[in-house]
């Protein structure tokens, strides 16, 4: 079967390419750089031909509200005009558990017009509405410092590790299209303040974090359930302390 990752060279991307390669697909790995771009519609025609199975993993690569939407907007209308040429028969997208719960974030209401549009195109498809990536710890802890402090938010976090991830996405591209949501999650749930002063201290950073219920989180103010699922998801293998083992040593 023929699967196309958009943004098929990024982080999960890359991951769930290798996955679905060992099962024996043929995966091709789209992005600009391989010369597929979803916002000028260059390369979509040719690489969706004989394509049954889309996942889309892009993102914008500018997180300021107006910029994000346009990407979402733009990005989707090129790409199911294509899909549907060529006769998709299943759309993948990675999506965010917590999108319809916090409007006052511009990425988030972005995130919700791209599932509006995967909705509303008449093509089979499965969004994947994930928590925060534990790689993500590190940009969460450097959006609330300030100099040697880390105020931030009391709402709970469940982090999932990025191999998760590809493994759930994995699952979804070659199940049958549930056309609706699949949630997914990490193992292990704590607040969010509590989870990056865990990190920290596991880098080693002697940032002091503070426990500020408001304290905004890029922006929007977080109820202890907002980037959290009690709806079932499915959970990941990999805790925080196995993935933290697993990473790099600088």
């Amino acid at each position: 079967m023929k699967i196309v990752i958009i943004g098929g060279t990024g982080l999960i991307g890359a991951k769930t390419a290798e996955r679905l390669r060992k099962h024996g697909h043929e995966v091709i790995a789209a992005s600009p750089n391989t010369g597929v771009n979803t916002i000028t519609g260059k390369g979509l025609a040719d690489v969706l031909t004989g394509a049954e199975v889309v996942v889309d993993l892009a993102n914008s690569p500018s997180f300021e509200d107006k910029a994000v939407l346009e990407f979402f907007q733009t990005s989707g209308r090129n790409l199911f005009a294509a899909e549907k040429a060529a006769s998709v028969k299943h759309h993948v997208a990675l999506s965010i558990i917590g999108t319809d719960r916090l409007p006052d974030s511009g990425y988030l209401r972005a995130k919700v017009t791209q599932e509006k549009i995967i909705r509303e195109s008449g093509i089979p498809y499965t969004i994947v509405r994930s928590t925060q990536f534990f790689e993500f710890l590190r940009g969460i802890a450097q959006e609330g410092t300030v100099g040697d402090t880390a105020r931030l938010s009391t709402g709970y976090l469940q982090p999932i590790a990025s191999d998760d991830v590809a493994d759930f996405v994995t699952d979804a591209a070659l199940a049958s299209p549930v056309n609706g949501v699949v949630e997914i999650s990490g193992p292990e749930r704590l607040r969010l303040c509590d989870f990056v002063a865990r990190y920290l201290k596991a880098t080693g950073d002697t940032r002091t974090v503070i426990a500020d219920p408001e304290a905004r989180y890029f922006g929007t103010r977080l109820q202890d359930g907002s980037l959290v699922s009690d709806n079932h998801p499915r959970i990941g293998r990999v805790g925080f302390d196995e993935w933290f083992a697993a990473q790099p040593k600088k």
